[in-house]
């Protein structure tokens, strides 16, 4: 009798990439940035950003797509209000920012307000890491500065609790 199962039993989709995974959720914040940025200085509505992203993006699923859209719509959205948050943390004006500075707040704004259940910390260094691979020389530096202090007015139970914690 010949055994009819076959050889790999992880089912079809287990060679495809977690959506939700860490990479996921990078990729994710990126795309979000390109279209934040895109719409920063072209001016295009949010659904035209969007679709062209998504249009233009190789291997979209490996985006946490639930995270793009909201980070991008949630950015967008609500930018005058956002800005409104993070301005007054600010060396300098809103407008001497560089987009991509200005588009990493936009979106780290967003993301430790709405996004509770992801740590302060997180948002923090993910958009450290944005800074540093999209932005200038020091601005990962600025960026961390004003979500430093912004996490500790929008979450300041677990940022003292992240602080307690060190000793």
């Amino acid at each position: 009798m010949t055994d009819s199962t076959p050889s790999n039993p992880l089912p079809e989709d287990a060679a495809s990439p977690n959506p939700t995974s860490k990479m996921a959720r990078r990729r994710a914040r990126e795309l979000a940035l390109q279209g934040v940025y895109q719409w920063l200085l072209s001016g295009n509505p949010m659904a035209t950003v969007q679709r062209h992203l998504e249009s233009e993006t190789e291997r979209l699923d490996r985006v946490d797509r639930e995270l793009f859209v909201s980070l991008l719509r949630g950015a967008i959205a609500s930018a005058d209000e956002l800005r409104a948050v993070f301005t007054p943390l600010l060396s300098r004006p809103v407008s001497e920012l560089s987009p991509i500075e200005h588009a990493i707040l936009l979106l780290g704004t967003h993301e430790l307000r709405h996004n509770l259940d992801t740590p302060y910390r997180v948002v923090i260094n993910e958009a450290i890491e944005l800074a540093k691979g999209y932005g200038g020389t020091d601005g990962h530096k600025f960026v961390n500065g004003v979500l430093d202090k912004l996490a500790a007015r929008l979450r300041p139970q677990e940022v003292e609790a992240a602080r307690a914690a060190k000793g």
